[in-house]
């Protein structure tokens, strides 16, 4: 049996996996900011809300990771530009790359980071393509 390149599940696990360690890394800057700034009358409250959303991504991310185990599925190469990253990954023995542009990688992670920290959705008229062709992202620091 001749060996299929990798499926559209297969990238959106790696999809996922990119944004949920982008966005766990957002929320633990994000509380360290918040803890150091001196700015809040009582930053504990808002960290115990930020840090609950990232449990919740860590949560995910970990379980992202337990399917790419199941899947032989690894990603060796994740590199940020100008127009958004770049992941190199291995899928049961095929090899590839997925290049996600920063607009819709940012308006998935607001989308994402939205519900990790219980809010409420942002109704948006989101036209943008969903195949893999058209995933491209990038973010600023």
């Amino acid at each position: 049996m001749a060996m299929t390149g990798i499926t559209s599940e297969e990238r959106a696990l790696i999809k996922s996996y990119l944004l949920l360690i982008f966005i766990h890394k957002v929320f633990e800057r994000d509380c360290r900011i918040i803890q150091e700034s001196g700015v809040f009358k009582t930053p504990q409250l808002y960290v115990e809300i930020v840090g609950n959303g990232a449990k919740r991504a860590a949560i995910l991310l970990r379980e992202v990771k337990q399917e790419f185990m199941k899947r032989t599925i690894k990603v060796y190469n994740i590199q940020r530009g100008v127009n958004g990253i770049e992941a190199r990954y291995a899928c049961r023995g095929y090899v590839g790359s997925m290049e996600l542009l920063w607009p819709s990688f940012r308006e998935e992670m607001m989308c994402r980071m939205r519900a990790y920290l219980g809010l409420t959705p942002i109704n948006t008229e989101a036209t943008s393509p969903s195949t893999p062709e058209h995933l491209h992202l990038s973010l600023s620091q």
